[in-house]
Parts: structure tokens; C-alpha cells; sequence
């Protein structure tokens, strides 16, 4: 329906506008509604009726029967397994790799210092992805975007490491701070426990001392 512009507000009208202008209580008042009021279409001046959407479920049956299934013989099946394989794995990572470095934009824009990638190993040993040195000692991060409405899960993290961030703190002098990433009512990428940067600039004038 979308290829070919047959639910478009040029296609049916504004059905949007339409419907919050009738304010139904009910699908018949909706429907009178709509076959009373909808504009006629431009460029052949039709008034849209039932038949006239019926019409257009008659378009898309013949797109999609010659059309379509046309270009469906054209995909091979391997085609498909990598589509498969690179929409679970390689945009997952992709947008997650995106996120991490949003975030680490900000906290090291936010926090004034710059902020390094760990060493491989400390991940598995300390459970610390980036590090803040200060003079012979380092701060530990560690980001972790978290999904709308799971954001007690930040907790859960914290308790799982906390030995391997005591462990890290006493070798190399300074806190590990988790700083949790989530999605704005826009979209955009953006810190959800926003506390943590002036935690980290606490400990960073501790260190500097």
C-alpha cells in the first residue's frame, strides 16, 4: 500500500485530520463520516466511495500478484539469509556501537577529560570498558545503554560487578562508575542517570589532590 501511494492522503484523503475533525464513538459514525466528507480525489475528481476503495484493494491484489511476484523470483535464497543475519547481528551491533559512542561524547565533553578505551582484559577482569587517568591513577566507566521502561536493570548491573570494581579501585586508586544510556522522547541518544558526571568530577578532583 505504501509503494504505491494507495493509502496516501492524495489516494483516501487526510484520514487523520479526518477522523479527529468526526471524533467517533463508534466505527459507523467514523465510517458515514468518512464516504460524506473525504475530498475528491484531484486529478480524476471521483468522489471516494465504497467502491472506490474497493477499487484500490483491486490495485494493490494485481501489484502484488504480477508486480511483486515478479520481483520475488528475482531473490535468491541466500539473498535472504544474509538480510536475516545482517539485520539481527550487523545493525544491532552497528546501532549499539553508535549509542556507546554518543555517550561517551557526551560524558567526556561533560566531564572535561579525556576518556580512553580499556585494555581488552580489564573488561573480563574488572568489568571496565573506558578509563580517566589522573596523574599515576585511573577512574574506571563503564556503558551500558539500558531499554525504555528497564531502567531498575541499572542496579542489577551494579551488584554484578561490584567486586570487580572494588578489585579495580584498589589497584589503580579511583571508582568504577556505571553511566547508563537511554533513548529521549526525540529519538537522540542521552545519559539516563544524568548524577553520575558530577560523581565522576568529584572523584576526578579527589584524585588530583
Amino acid at each position: 500500500m505504501n509503494r504505491w501511494g494507495l493509502n496516501k492522503a492524495h489516494s483516501v484523503g487526510a484520514t487523520s485530520e479526518l477522523i479527529r475533525t468526526c471524533a467517533p464513538t463508534k466505527y459507523e459514525e467514523w465510517e458515514e463520516f468518512y464516504f460524506t466528507k473525504a475530498k475528491q480525489k484531484k486529478k480524476e475528481g471521483l468522489q471516494i466511495t465504497k467502491e472506490y476503495i474497493t477499487a484500490l484493494g483491486q490495485t494493490l491484489y494485481i501489484k502484488l500478484s504480477e508486480v511483486v511476484q515478479h520481483e520475488l523470483e528475482q531473490i535468491s535464497e541466500e539473498e535472504c539469509i544474509d538480510y536475516a543475519y545482517n539485520l539481527v547481528l550487523n545493525r544491532t551491533y552497528e546501532g549499539y556501537r553508535t549509542e556507546i559512542e554518543t555517550i561517551y561524547g557526551q560524558l567526556e565533553g561533560a566531564i572535561g577529560h579525556k576518556i580512553e578505551p580499556a585494555p581488552d582484559n580489564w573488561d573480563r577482569t574488572y568489568g571496565v570498558d573506558f578509563f580517566v587517568k589522573i596523574n599515576d591513577t585511573s577512574i574506571g566507566i563503564q556503558i551500558k545503554p539500558i531499554a525504555s521502561g528497564q531502567a531498575l536493570n541499572q542496579y542489577q548491573w551494579i551488584e554484578m560487578h561490584r567486586k570487580n570494581h572494588e578489585r579495580f579501585e584498589k589497584e589503580f586508586g579511583g571508582k568504577v562508575f556505571f553511566v547508563f544510556s537511554t533513548k529521549s522522547s526525540s529519538g537522540t541518544k542521552k545519559i539516563y542517570n544524568t548524577e553520575v558526571i558530577e560523581e565522576i568530577i568529584t572523584e576526578i578532583k579527589r584524585l588530583m589532590k
